[in-house]
């Protein structure tokens, strides 16, 4: 069976459902998968918890999800950039887990490894570690993280091939590859969707035993804050 599909909703087509838990790669707004998660909006699939490191901004990435009350809950671990997911958060109407971001990285990579939980010391004595395992090792207290696993991963690559072998750009890599080992089903949009054998098997960041979907998808590429100087 083939692992292409011509459009982002196809590619989605029998995968979403309400209450379940979707991970999206990206940081900030590089190397976020927007022409699925435009998909997943136009899906009506509500009550969702997304786990991603952040929410996009007001209209535009998981921003959209946010604006038409589809996401139940984000684990994140930056929040900035997006009022509304301010407003839901201090009006009580969205649940918010949030993460150290190397703790939330790794987190995907233990679930997407089998590992159901580790210990870490970052976060102890915060209001992180509220409600957690604590063990000592060697005189050293340590707090213990539970792997994360999701019922869907949506990312972006920049080239594929139909097997679903990815190879991401530069910074666009960021949690990507580690969800992509982390969801039951993995979906991915890429830039360039190249034949078999392609790739080099040396640069392929991951193996397409990993991915289930794939589409090839032109993308926006915002800026996520601009600055530019005054004309001189």
């Amino acid at each position: 069976m083939s692992k292409v599909f011509d459009t982002a909703e196809h590619a989605l087509e029998g995968l979403c459902h309400d209450g379940m838990t979707v991970m999206s790669g990206g940081f900030g707004l590089c190397g976020i998968p927007e022409n699925l998660i435009a998909a997943l909006r136009n899906s009506g699939a509500k009550n969702l918890s997304v786990i991603s490191n952040n929410a996009g901004v007001d209209g535009f990435g998981l921003g959209l999800l946010l604006e038409s009350r589809q996401i139940k809950k984000m684990l994140s671990s930056y929040v900035g950039e997006n009022k509304e997911f301010e407003r839901q958060y201090l009006a009580k109407e969205l649940e918010l887990e949030f993460n150290p971001q190397g703790t939330l990285a790794e987190r995907i990579r233990a679930g997407g490894a089998g590992i159901p939980g580790f210990y870490t010391k970052t976060g102890v004595g915060t209001l992180i570690a509220e409600g957690k395992e604590h063990k000592d090792f060697d005189g050293e207290t340590y707090l213990m993280e539970t792997g994360l696993k999701a019922d869907l991963t949506i990312i972006k690559a920049w080239k594929g091939d139909a097997e679903g072998n990815l190879i991401f750009k530069a910074t666009a890599r960021n949690f990507s590859p580690m969800m992509a080992t982390a969801g039951k089903v993995t979906v991915v949009e890429v830039d360039e969707l190249v034949p078999v054998g392609s790739l080099d098997p040396n640069f392929i960041h991951t193996p397409g035993i990993f991915v289930q979907r794939i589409i090839q998808a032109k993308c926006e590429k915002r800026i996520e804050q601009l600055t530019v100087r005054e004309a001189v």
